[in-house]
């Protein structure tokens, strides 16, 4: 029912082989429970996570609000799930799944910043055999004080601990995985190249652009705008756009883009495609439009190929800055 399948949507990132450039975002299968089951909805990878080394709960309840008058969420989760151990166990059979599947690791609340990078490479210890891809999410707005970790020598040493680790697994006989950066688009022009180029610089293989905003420009709802939280949705299309064209031009030639925010039809997706995303991920815009959204993508994608003279997506890739 919710498949699509056609050669020319297939597409190869970073040597793994994507069934098409639709998947979940990180945030909905927090523990890694449900992959199988996304992943035949149609979607080409699912991002589980976010995993931290410990079980937390999270922030306090409400703390999730949906802005139906623009299509819209604001949450502040803060990084609720049961720890790394668990979610190991639920990774187990990850290569059944017949889809991708990314890890996206975080670090503790109570981990204070000086030590976030034991947080990053405790979870690469448990997980690291456990996923196609992982995700660095140093971006989220919910957990106090993570996104200081983007100022540049944070950053810097923080990437250089999790690739020490990483290269000293691979040297013990794990299999190589490409390690992406996901950022926030509340940083200034400057700020976000000096961030992906301290990305590239390091040797990371991707850029996910871009995590919730805290802004709440243009927004027609009343209620819930003054909660505090990442938000997502239909306002976050333009601004993560913009980025996502930015980051190409930067460091595209060097690392693939997956583009994420204000995705809710194929049009939306092949917009950041053709601003430079290889691959797109919906989250919010699945909660408003339902599990058809990844079907309505991929045939409207089809569609706009066919009319461009694209024969394959990576064709797309870039085409439109």
């Amino acid at each position: 029912m919710y498949h699509v399948s056609d050669e020319s949507l297939a597409t190869d990132v970073c040597g793994i082989k994507f069934p098409n450039p639709v998947g979940l975002a990180a945030g909905f299968d927090k523990n890694a429970e449900v992959y199988h089951g996304l992943a035949a909805m149609g979607f080409g990878f699912v991002e589980v996570g976010t995993i931290t080394p410990l079980a937390q709960s999270g922030n306090e309840r409400p703390r999730l609000f949906r802005l139906a008058e623009d299509s819209a969420v604001i949450n502040r989760m803060g990084f609720n799930n049961e720890g790394a151990d668990a979610a190991k166990k639920n990774l187990l059979h990850y290569e059944t799944a017949g889809v991708p599947i990314g890890v996206n690791i975080g670090k503790n609340k109570v981990t204070p910043n000086e030590e976030a990078a034991s947080d990053y490479e405790n979870c690469l210890d448990v997980l690291y055999p456990y996923g196609h891809y992982f995700v660095i999410n140093v971006s989220s707005p919910n957990t106090p004080n993570l996104r200081d970790l983007q100022e540049l020598e944070s950053l810097k040493q923080l990437i250089a601990s999790i690739q020490e680790k990483k290269n000293s697994l691979e040297a013990n006989g794990a299999s190589k995985k490409p390690i992406f950066l996901k950022v926030a688009p509340d940083m200034t022009d400057e700020h976000m190249r000096d961030v992906v180029h301290t990305a590239v610089d390091e040797g990371l293989s991707g850029i996910i652009a871009t995590n919730t905003t805290l802004s709440r420009e243009g927004l027609a709802s009343n209620e819930y705008i003054s909660e505090a939280g990442g938000l997502s949705g239909l306002p976050l299309k333009e601004r993560s756009t913009k980025w996502i064209k930015e980051i190409y031009e930067e460091v595209g030639a060097q690392v693939p883009i997956i583009g994420v925010g204000g995705i809710f039809n194929g049009d939306d997706a092949y917009e950041k495609i053709l601003a430079g995303a290889s691959l797109i991920q919906v989250y919010t815009g699945m909660i408003y439009e339902g599990p058809g959204i990844v079907k309505a993508i991929n045939s409207r994608l089809l569609e706009l190929m066919k009319r461009d003279g694209f024969s394959n997506i990576g064709e797309a890739v870039g085409a439109g800055r």
